[in-house]
């Protein structure tokens, strides 16, 4: 298992499964989908493959041996294996070489997430062979898409194929089970709420004219006013209980109190964690496109931008209407792609047994909930009525900037936390 997970990760990340968004195309999930289907047909797990359009490609694979309780729903793990772009002239190493280099597997999706991907692999390979059953029948599922929204992996199963999905009693995978070092405390860092996702175009109807008259009705000097309202609007502070859960452990172990007044000075102690701990203290919003005009001395009749916002779970209707009342009432919002905010219990039974596997292998472990600032695939099991969680087991070098790794150059993960997260994994399998 320790051996085989080093050289999975280091398989799949050799596969380009780069992802470049909607409407374009990239090299498909097809041969990482065929890939896992091998290893798992290797040791008598039959899987299904899905496919929204050609090369888009899913599985599901049901494991269900003799000796598992079959009374019990069965639990959803999954990973998708879809990495958005990376341009090699930027790293250290080729991003898709799978490179096995001081201490560290290197490559595109080495977090995010063929890493866990690789352990799923690893642990239901070895217990396979060694005749060691789940606790519960386990519904293994990788999926297309996850990089742009799942609307060709996760959310088109949920839409398309529900019935393969449809009676597990919760799904388990990224980003969470990590740990954060602070001081001398390791958190380990469960994801049991994400925030929603909005991607919204301003669109301004003006006047075309011109470019030497003067025009009052000006689209161009509309909409700047409108983005730049949103740009620098400072959101108030909107604690998710996940959120407060994180601060109180947090606060604890650095022994200063993290607050939503004064979340600069703060969270600051927090380092490498400071960036996404920020963004859910509350809504936010990034203008991310303009667009405008044909020529320097014609007036447009029409002007647009496109936003990026994230909501806290619960609270959508209150961040519309702060964008609207923001832009005023002469842009005119489209929603292109909305997903809810998705939120599980942070006290279920399936959280202690996350707790109990880590605390088996690291004793000093605190385990806290925390709410991600992004989105993963559990907004297409969200669909289904399935809690959700993040758990992907992992030690890390309290040196590493774990969060900055995701999406960024030079991602990595080291050699060690992939062998400690198949031994967590494992014992999960059995209290699970």
């Amino acid at each position: 298992m320790a051996h085989e997970v080093v050289q999975f990760t280091s398989d799949l990340i050799r596969i380009d499964t780069t992802n470049p968004g909607p409407g374009l195309d990239g090299p498909g999930e097809r041969v990482a989908a065929e890939y896992i289907a091998a290893r798992l047909d290797e040791v008598g797990v039959a899987c299904q493959v899905f496919e929204s359009a050609p090369r888009r490609t899913s599985l599901v694979a049901r494991w269900e041996p003799a000796g598992c309780d079959a009374s019990l729903p069965p639990l959803l793990l999954h990973g998708h294996t879809d990495v958005v772009p990376a341009v090699a002239s930027d790293w250290t190493v080729d991003p898709f070489s799978g490179a096995v280099e001081d201490g560290y597997v290197w490559g595109r999706g080495a977090v995010d997430m063929k890493d866990f991907d690789a352990m799923l692999l690893a642990v239901v390979r070895q217990r396979v062979r060694s005749g060691r059953p789940p606790r519960r029948p386990i519904r293994l599922v990788f999926t297309a898409d996850e990089e742009a929204g799942g609307v060709q992996g996760a959310v088109w199963l949920a839409r398309h194929h529900p019935e393969q999905l449809a009676d597990c009693a919760a799904a388990v995978g990224e980003v969470g089970g990590f740990s954060l070092t602070l001081d001398r405390t390791r958190l380990y860092l469960l994801q049991t709420a994400e925030k929603g996702l909005a991607w919204i175009k301003l669109v301004v109807e003006g006047t075309a004219g011109h470019g030497s008259m003067r025009n009052l009705d000006n689209a161009v000097t509309e909409l700047a006013a409108a983005v730049a309202k949103l740009g620098s609007y400072r959101w108030p502070p909107r604690i998710h209980p996940a959120q407060q859960a994180f601060l109180d452990a947090a606060s604890q172990a650095l022994g200063v109190e993290l607050t939503a007044d004064s979340p600069e000075e703060t969270l600051a102690r927090l380092g490498s964690m400071a960036r996404m701990v920020a963004a859910t203290m509350g809504h936010t919003v990034n203008p991310t496109m303009l667009e405008a005009g044909y020529k320097v001395n014609v007036v447009p009749g029409r002007a647009s931008a496109q936003i990026d916002g994230r909501f806290i779970p619960g609270l959508r209707d209150e961040f519309f209407e702060t964008v609207q009342g923001l832009v005023g009432p002469k842009v005119r919002l489209e929603v292109l792609h909305e997903q809810a905010g998705v939120e599980a219990d942070m006290d279920s039974d399936l959280v202690e047994a996350m707790r109990s596997a880590l605390l088996r292998h690291d004793p000093a472990a605190q385990v806290v909930p925390y709410l991600l600032s992004a989105g993963t695939d559990a907004k297409g099991w969200d669909e289904l009525g399935l809690p959700c969680y993040g758990f992907v087991p992992l030690r890390l070098p309290a040196e590493l900037d774990f969060t900055g790794l995701f999406h960024g150059v030079d991602e990595r993960v080291p050699v060690e936390s992939l062998r400690f997260g198949c031994r967590v994994l494992d014992d999960f399998l059995d209290l699970a």
